[in-house]
């Protein structure tokens, strides 16, 4: 079994004015907060334990302890000054429980079969883009292994935010993170931006998932062609 963290502390700034009174990840489409289109996805196979860091109006998060009995909320108190590191951050001793998912919030799972793989390795899920890209996305060696993460690129894979580490990695991630983060001048590194600075330390693949099965929303225009785009269904 693995554990799962849910990076939901944001501002979601790019979804005003949406996010001026509810969280990113709780918008809903068709019917469903994007937190639990994932928080399903993940529970339906082999996700024992969910923990979501909160900060933006951490309160609308809490029914979800209530509903969910396998949720634990973790407040993360730096969201407004840091970037995503800090969430990793406080939940890094979480991390090292077991292999563990770490996920962003702002994703709506359109099929839940994305999770039912096995992985027995450490990777991030990621589609393949045609052409050129500024998103982030994954540099991979002849032998399929990450050689970078950054933003940028052409016919590669592109990042979806979410991620899975064995055990063993996430030891080794939970002690990158806490050395980085208390170092003066790290706070507004993305946490992906640690593991692209210590890729020496792991053997991380990509675990190919198809265009429709995951996708994030950043902007209010996306929610609405995603909106438009399930009512159709």
């Amino acid at each position: 079994m693995a554990n799962a963290i849910i990076m939901a502390s944001g501002l979601g700034t790019r979804m005003r004015p949406l996010t001026e009174k509810i969280p990113k990840p709780l918008i809903k489409i068709n019917g469903i907060p994007m937190i639990e289109t994932l928080i399903n996805g993940l529970l339906s196979y082999n996700v024992e334990n969910i923990y979501v860091v909160v900060g933006y109006l951490f309160e609308q998060f809490n029914y979800l302890s209530e509903k969910y009995k396998n949720i634990s909320i973790i407040k993360n108190p730096d969201y407004k000054k840091t970037n995503n590191i800090s969430s990793i951050y406080y939940a890094k001793d979480k991390l090292i429980k077991s292999d563990c998912y770490i996920c962003e919030a702002d994703l709506f799972i359109s099929d839940i079969d994305v999770f039912k793989s096995y992985l027995n390795y450490s990777c991030y899920f990621g589609k393949k883009e045609k052409g050129y890209t500024d998103d982030w996305v994954f540099e991979v060696s002849d032998k399929g292994f990450i050689t970078k993460i950054g933003k940028c690129g052409n016919n590669c894979y592109k990042m979806v935010g979410i991620s899975y580490f064995t055990k063993e990695d996430v030891n080794i991630l939970s002690k990158i993170i806490d050395e980085t983060y208390n170092t003066n001048g790290n706070e507004n590194l993305f946490w992906d931006e640690v593991v692209n600075n210590n890729l020496d330390k792991f053997r991380l693949r990509i675990n190919p998932i198809n265009e429709s099965q995951i996708i994030e929303i950043d902007t209010v225009e996306e929610l609405e062609k995603v909106r438009k785009t399930i009512k159709c269904k």
